[in-house]
């Protein structure tokens, strides 16, 4: 049997499912679904490298052959054929280290730390409304503080979170175009605020209704559309709103609803789901929101995936509110201080804050569910039982 060049054009033509050496470590791998690939195995300093030349037909025998014999003659000079093959298509596309390039990758690279694997585009949208439009094209290790300044000084004040977290993730950028042997300056970032200067910019917090006004306003909901009903749960049970519009039915057993670990903020890296107590009135709420439910989602949006954030803001702007939904969970927490004895670490609880550090959360195996579960229905009571009319808070279209 010959050690090369075993296989013929015409085999490989109608070649069935499965492997075929052609010699020397080149195969050919031929799927169920008809495709075909060529492959080569090496060794390089005792160790097997495996590397994929193309597709049949796009590239033939006769120059899949040729070009297997040349990465052959790299291995055996004790270079390993990958690395050069990137390397060689790094120096061949000078693009591969622009900015826009190296923040793609850099993102791939973190996308397991992040929520939903980041396909929210949370992580990236700073970068790619402020900051690639102007700097995308320039190459990595070209970048300097200046150009960092000139493109986020016209945010810098006016915008002062989002030019924040541009500032922060160009900085793992830069870090990871480092990491990759690029000479990049790693102080540009830092060098930028310096020449930026602190910003004038002061935090707002988000407008939360006074919980002794909620009473009104969730009596106001009587409608049993999806978005009055998901206000209605998102009151009751103080969640942000991203896990309250993204409920799904099997998350709810009984009177507890269980959140996904990676659909909590702030809870980074937690491998535990978030236990929620339901009310009678949150429960009342979810049968009423049940034959709406579609896909599994318990507010779905008419045309796929569930209802926006926004659909529940504009609600209450055309209310002429100046509160927001994510203020109820200002309302909930200023309600357990002020009209309750719960200890601290319940209040914090009930709206899922982390607190203290990761030791001490260690040694206390508990998530408070129980005394949680009564504050929930005291809040609940509180919620339906509403005294007094309090007209300017509904206000008219």
């Amino acid at each position: 049997m010959r050690a090369r060049n075993r296989l013929s054009p015409a085999f490989v033509k109608k070649a069935p499912p499965g492997k075929y050496c052609d010699g020397a470590g080149l195969w050919l791998v031929v799927r169920d679904d008809g495709g075909s690939q060529w492959v080569l195995r090496v060794t390089v300093h005792g160790r097997r490298r495996e590397m994929g030349l193309g597709g049949y037909p796009g590239i033939g025998l006769a120059a899949v052959r040729d070009l297997a014999e040349r990465w052959r003659a790299m291995a055996k000079q004790g270079r390993d054929p990958v690395k050069e093959r990137e390397r060689e298509e790094r120096a061949a596309r000078r693009e591969d280290i622009s900015l826009a390039v190296l923040t793609a990758d850099a993102f791939e690279a973190r996308k397991a730390e992040l929520k939903g694997d980041g396909k929210a585009g949370r992580w990236l949208s700073p970068l790619t409304l402020h900051v690639l439009p102007k700097l995308g094209k320039v190459p990595v290790t070209d970048i300097d503080q200046r150009d960092i300044r000139d493109t986020l000084a016209p945010i810098w004040h006016e915008k002062a979170d989002t030019a924040r977290k541009a500032m922060n993730r160009l900085s793992i950028v830069m870090k990871h175009a480092a990491a990759l042997g690029l000479d990049v300056d790693l102080q540009a970032t830092e060098k930028a605020k310096a020449l930026l200067g602190k910003s004038r910019h002061v935090a707002k917090n988000i407008p939360a209704m006074d919980w002794r006004n909620v009473p009104d306003f969730y009596a106001s909901l009587e409608e049993p559309t999806l978005t009055h009903l998901a206000l209605r749960l998102l009151i009751l049970t103080g969640v942000r709103s991203g896990p309250l519009r993204n409920i799904r039915l099997e998350q709810i057993e009984g009177d507890v609803w269980t959140v996904p670990a990676e659909a909590m903020k702030g809870r980074k890296g937690a491998t535990e789901d978030f236990r929620m107590p339901l009310s009678g009135e949150a429960l009342r709420i979810i049968d009423l929101a049940r034959p709406h439910a579609r896909n599994g989602y318990l507010f779905p949006n008419s045309r796929k995936g569930v209802i926006s954030d926004m659909t529940l803001s504009r609600h209450m702007e055309r209310r002429g509110l100046e509160v927001r939904p994510h203020g109820f969970r200002s309302s909930l927490r200023t309600w357990i201080a002020e009209a309750t004895d719960a200890p601290h670490e319940v209040a914090e609880a009930m709206l899922a804050h982390v607190v203290d550090g990761g030791t001490v959360r260690a040694y206390r195996r508990t998530d408070f569910l129980e005394p949680r579960r009564k504050l929930a229905e005291r809040w609940a009571d509180h919620v339906t039982g509403g005294a007094g009319q309090i007209l300017e808070l509904v206000g008219r279209e």
